[in-house]
């Protein structure tokens, strides 16, 4: 088996499929039905196996043939993209970073992660908050720069994907004016007594902070859980309840929100991620991202093992 593609024989593949059938793809591609069909077969000779099996009088796709077929998707709708994006890039004084935000991350959190390129002159930043899934398929797929994540990227042998841990912020529990009395009384065992607000089970610090409840014996009363952290932090702000958030986050918190800290979340803390589609990360300003995390001093940030 040859181990590189051909991609003249991917597109007629492609076509193929696509239009039903070789005589099809022969009349939009103007070819014999003969050249289409040699075209094809040399593809699965290259790839090492059938795409397509007869079905009446027609094709159609095998197992491996469907799979060829959703990545020749993703290939050619990329290349009818191609001059589009580049025509715009050219147009373009700035320097663009596509950044991921995923919905488990704070969001308080991500201006102070993208610091070190935020006084880049010629900054273009385009901020994309999705699932952690589909923001991994778009990096992948080059539509993101970076993810900026609450959890490394699982091992997937599909997608070849590295993270970088940026560090780690301690957790502490955060309270309005009309709470801030109750829940200071008696703490944590007042976390039974009086409203609680907590991420979803979509963030990773949930578990962990469900392990915290656990060992210090108390039951929450819970009565709101937010998937978006700056929502939680609005809802948290308006005099719903009590919630956990990053410790850094105390000054803003309290100048922007009038909350107050009432104590730390002891032994929880929230992770931060970036992940690259490669180790060596050769766009400028995520590597500027990713040396400044790396050398700074240990501390909100800098808990995790350093940068792969």
């Amino acid at each position: 088996m040859n181990s590189e593609l051909n991609y003249k024989h991917l597109y007629y593949f492609w076509v193929t499929a696509k239009e039903g059938g070789m005589s099809h793809a022969a009349a939009r591609l103007g070819m014999a039905v003969q050249t289409i069909s040699a075209q094809v077969r040399q593809l699965e000779r290259e790839l090492g196996h059938a795409l397509f099996k007869p079905a009446g009088r027609g094709l159609a796709l095998t197992d491996a043939g469907r799979t060829a077929l959703q990545l020749a998707e993703q290939i050619f709708q990329l290349g009818e993209q191609l001059p589009a994006v580049v025509r715009h890039a050219a147009s373009q004084n700035g320097l663009r970073l596509a950044v991921g935000i995923s919905g488990g991350l704070p969001k308080l959190a991500v201006r102070d992660l993208l610091e070190p390129v935020m006084n880049e002159p010629r900054l273009r930043l385009l901020c994309h908050e999705d699932d952690f899934d589909d923001l991994l398929a778009d990096l992948a797929l080059h539509r993101l720069d970076v993810v900026l994540s609450d959890r490394p990227a699982p091992a997937n042998p599909n997608l070849r994907l590295y993270s970088h841990a940026l560090g780690a912020s301690p957790l502490a529990w955060f309270a309005p004016a009309g709470w801030l009395a109750a829940v200071c009384q008696d703490f944590p065992a007042s976390l039974d007594r009086v409203d609680v607000l907590l991420p979803t089970a979509h963030a990773s610090v949930r578990l962990r902070l469900d392990q915290w409840f656990e060992r210090k014996g108390v039951s929450p009363r819970v009565v709101g859980e937010f998937e978006d952290n700056a929502l939680m932090t609005t809802f948290g702000a308006s005099g719903m309840g009590v919630f956990p958030a990053p410790e850094r986050m105390r000054d803003r918190l309290a100048s922007a929100y009038g909350l107050q800290w009432v104590a730390p979340c002891d032994g929880v803390q929230e992770h931060f991620y970036a992940i690259s589609t490669a180790r060596k990360v050769q766009h400028p300003l995520v590597q500027r991202l990713l040396e400044a995390h790396l050398d700074a001093p240990r501390g909100a940030f800098n808990d995790l093992p350093q940068p792969l």
